[in-house]
């Protein structure tokens, strides 16, 4: 296992992972703060710390396993996390045409922008007519009040 890590380090060099920035993505991902993640790794931690941590390229394999543990993350995740491949995939999901099954998949919104704004003044005139209606019959229960 430990041999396994090391040379994992040595492909993550290569391909320039920053094993510290997948720690911060991971854990803004799950909305812990720093405070909260240096009190799950013990008294020896607070937020400079784990700041400086997220800092690094890489990470010792004890504190990489610590900190998969204190999030809940598998290991790989900080080792293998590439922001350009992941925006890679994503993109290529999204504008995938395959040629084998003949599927093309679109993306593109099926409405019409121009026709919601439209949708939303007409809306905003109705509401101003509904709250003038309703103006005019309390002024004339008011002055149906004040006549009395």
């Amino acid at each position: 296992m430990q041999m396994a890590l090391s040379l994992q380090k040595i492909d993550i060099m290569e391909q320039k992972i920053h094993q510290g920035r997948n720690v911060k993505r991971f854990r803004e991902m799950l909305g812990i703060k720093q405070e909260a993640l240096a009190f799950d790794l013990g008294n020896d931690w607070n937020q400079k710390k784990i700041s400086l941590l997220e800092q690094k390229d890489v990470i010792e394999d004890d504190m990489l396993r610590q900190i998969s543990n204190a999030l809940k993350i598998p290991i790989e995740a900080f080792l293998n996390f590439d922001e350009e491949q992941a925006v890679n995939i994503i993109s290529n999901t999204f504008t995938n045409n395959d040629s084998s099954t003949g599927i093309t998949y679109n993306f593109h919104p099926t409405f019409n922008p121009i026709d919601k704004v439209i949708q939303l003044y007409d809306e905003k005139i109705a509401l101003y007519e509904r709250m003038l209606k309703e103006k005019e019959e309390m002024m004339a229960k008011l002055e149906k009040l004040i006549n009395k």
